[in-house]
């Protein structure tokens, strides 16, 4: 295990460093440049690029911002607020998506578990087909739809919540945006948890589990719930990450200060350090995100040996197969 960790984590900085490079080049393609302000002439643009080491050859200002990214320093801001430091813009805006976006898988992977598993042991019932139904509503209408309803009906109508992100509370204002940014998740979920289920509900382990008197809430959770598990947190993982980011539309809608806004603003004006700073922030937590599913495989299923040669671990088509219901039939190895 502690092989495979190292050795994962050896990849997964080689891997940021590749992502730094491509976004540092695309952005160098870039038409225009940080100091298009049209008040500015052509000796002052010479200036500043000299000042902020613009003019230098592409691979020394890579170097230089790499060994910098070594030392914590993300760089400061060109244009949205001139000479600020990127890590004091991340401060502000980085928690407040992350409570929004960590409230909201809470509750849509909960509630989309409950949906899955009630749907599962009463298919072909009223159950399943409500169930079914939110599942698709979830998936097919926007987040933003239901951000609009939410704030029209629990914001203007009953004033029950803020309609507007307020600092002052935090909580109370993050409630409509997560509920919102979670019923993609939690329709999802629900369809998979479902499927997965009732694939698990018929297989023979499950009625050697029967006949042995094992029944109720140890059956589903301990037997049938933990064989589904593995798809469903592979759907799950890269929507963590979707979700703790942020949505733009969203925090239009409620006017939340977080970091989705951040960087559409930022690649409209050309400010190229916070455009790369947060494309790391993102790329770090999916590799982190993926890196901690890929230890829970071995957690959850014990068939799955996480070692050194990654021998044992599920390959990716191995894993999506799962995900996208393709039936592969596959040899487990016993071992003494």
């Amino acid at each position: 295990m502690k092989r495979y960790v190292l050795k994962r984590l050896a990849i997964s900085v080689f891997t940021l460093l590749v992502i730094t490079l491509i976004l540092f080049l695309l952005l160098q393609m870039m038409p225009g440049s940080p100091f298009n302000d049209e008040k500015l002439s052509a000796d002052q643009r010479v200036a500043l690029n000299a000042k902020y080491g613009l003019d230098q050859p592409i691979y020394v200002q890579y170097g230089r911002y790499v060994m910098n990214l070594v030392r914590g320093d993300l760089g400061v801001s060109y244009n949205i607020s001139k000479n600020t430091p990127i890590s004091q813009l991340v401060e502000m805006r980085l928690p407040i998506s992350l409570q929004i976006g960590g409230i909201a898988v809470a509750f849509g992977a909960i509630i989309g578990l409950i949906l899955g598993i009630v749907a599962s042991l009463n298919r072909n019932t009223i159950l399943d087909t409500i169930c079914t139904f939110i599942s698709v509503l979830g998936v097919s209408v926007p987040s933003y739809v239901f951000a609009l309803g939410l704030s029209y009906s629990l914001g203007f109508k009953l004033s029950w919540l803020p309609m507007l992100y307020n600092t002052k509370l935090p909580f109370e204002s993050s409630v409509m945006p997560s509920i919102a940014l979670s019923m993609f998740t939690m329709a999802s979920i629900a369809r998979f948890t479902r499927n997965e289920m009732a694939e698990v509900m018929g297989s023979d382990y499950m009625l050697l589990a029967e006949s042995k008197g094992i029944s109720g809430a140890p059956l589903i959770m301990r037997h049938a719930l933990r064989n589904a598990l593995i798809p469903i947190i592979t759907v799950l993982a890269p929507l963590v990450v979707d979700l703790m980011t942020g949505s733009l539309v969203i925090e239009k809608i409620f006017s939340i200060p977080g970091v989705g806004s951040l960087l559409v603003t930022a690649i409209q004006s050309n400010d190229y350090n916070v455009v790369i700073a947060l494309s790391f922030i993102y790329s770090a937590m999916y590799i982190v995100i993926m890196l901690v599913v890929d230890i829970l495989y071995g957690v959850i299923d014990p068939r799955i040996r996480l070692s050194g040669d990654d021998s044992g671990r599920p390959g990716f088509f191995e894993r999506w197969s799962r995900v996208l219901g393709i039936k592969k039939r596959k040899e487990v190895k016993t071992h003494a």
